[in-house]
């Protein structure tokens, strides 16, 4: 059967109110966005063997394939929400990394680990406020603060990507993993006070240290008393669908539940995860923890490789603000390429490429202590 031209016609005239109704009143449309969300993951998935292939670390792979997704003529930029980022991606990430946490040697090394995640960012922040101040002193000094607390904590996601590709001493691993969990906490605290700062003018340094105080206890309390509420309900579902949904959904409950009490979220995420990571043998069976955790790391490997792309995909809306890519070449070149050659060491490609991309070992046990430490946690 031929098709009638006029109905031809008609297909193809829907179509193109389709395409032209993409957008309504200069915004794009959900399904668009939609489009666009599920063309980042199969980038993702292209990029990642690639760097797979050419032993690159994912995640630079990732930034770099971004920068060139947004520069594609006819992408639209995903415009989120800096909260919604927070919320959606910040608590499973953490709640990743504190469940295969051995509470033995986090318990052992919470001394350096409060060093690195409370003492190194109120270092860094006082060292980049009064960097700052004396570059633009018309700035508050309260502004150069909450810049400070923006800039020190160290991004947890590009941690676990770094220790998940270099073996290093089982001490050391255990000093920056932890400090990776609990150092967006004591920024966001930082972050918090700065703001109030500017907005009221005055500042309290006997008021904001209870404050923290109180932050920290109360997102411990949250976190434990989710933990164990999860705990309770797991054994009593008896359903491993349920039991798999209930534990995914522990991060964000954690999360929302301790920004809704006015306490640290982040700690009572990291506080759940560390109790539920500590549990899971007495309530898991053992086909459940295989299926929960192969539906885990897939969900995880997507978030943080969403990330990585968002940050690429920022690139363009970020030139666009500065005012173009010659005012950031004549501006930002040579101090990038400072930073560039200071940060990456000579030779560096051809050793990562002899890199063993596998979990870091104990320098004292090698592989079998590895072993026994996977088959101990499992």
């Amino acid at each position: 059967m031929r098709a009638r031209p006029d109905r031809i016609d008609g297909i193809r005239d829907s179509l193109q109110d389709h395409r032209a109704g993409r957008k309504r009143g200069g915004s794009v449309h959900p399904a668009a966005n939609f489009e666009l969300i599920i063309l980042m993951f199969l980038v993702v998935l292209g990029l990642h063997y690639l760097a797979r292939r050419l032993s690159l670390p994912p995640a630079a792979a990732l930034i770099v394939g971004g920068c060139a997704v947004a520069f594609v003529p006819g992408v639209q930029g995903i415009a989120i929400d800096p909260e919604l980022v927070l919320v959606l991606f910040l608590p499973p990430l953490l709640m990743d990394g504190a469940w295969f946490t051995a509470v033995a040697p986090f318990r052992r090394h919470m001394a350096g680990i409060l060093s690195l995640a409370v003492g190194a960012v109120f270092f860094t922040t006082a060292v980049v406020a009064i960097v700052t101040r004396l570059l633009m002193p018309e700035l508050p000094w309260a502004a150069c603060v909450a810049l400070g607390a923006i800039l020190s904590p160290p991004d947890a996601v590009s941690a676990r990507a770094v220790l998940q590709r270099v073996t290093l001493p089982r001490r050391l691993t255990t000093l920056l993993e932890g400090e990776s969990l609990l150092n967006d906490a004591a920024g966001l605290v930082l972050f918090r006070f700065a703001v109030a700062a500017v907005l009221t003018g005055s500042f309290h340094l006997g008021a904001a240290t209870g404050t923290f105080f109180v932050l920290v206890a109360g997102g411990i309390a949250v976190g434990a008393a989710i933990g164990g509420l999860w705990v309770v309900l797991l054994r009593r579902l008896g359903d491993d669908t349920l039991m798999i949904a209930a534990t995914v959904l522990v991060c964000w409950s954690a999360y929302i539940a301790g920004e809704l009490l006015h306490v640290s979220g982040v700690i009572a995420v990291v506080t759940a995860g560390l109790v539920c990571g500590w549990y899971q043998h007495v309530v898991f069976a053992a086909r459940v923890r295989i299926r929960a955790m192969a539906f885990w790391q897939v969900l995880v490997f997507l978030l943080e490789a969403t990330v990585f792309l968002l940050i690429g995909l920022s690139l363009r809306g970020l030139l666009d603000r500065v005012g173009g890519l010659d005012i950031v070449i004549d501006t930002m070149a040579r101090p990038v390429l400072l930073i560039v050659l200071a940060v990456v060491p000579r030779g560096s490609c051809g050793s990562s490429r002899s890199m063993p991309a596998s979990p870091p070992v104990a320098a004292s046990g090698g592989r079998d202590s590895n072993r026994s430490e996977r088959g101990r946690r499992w």
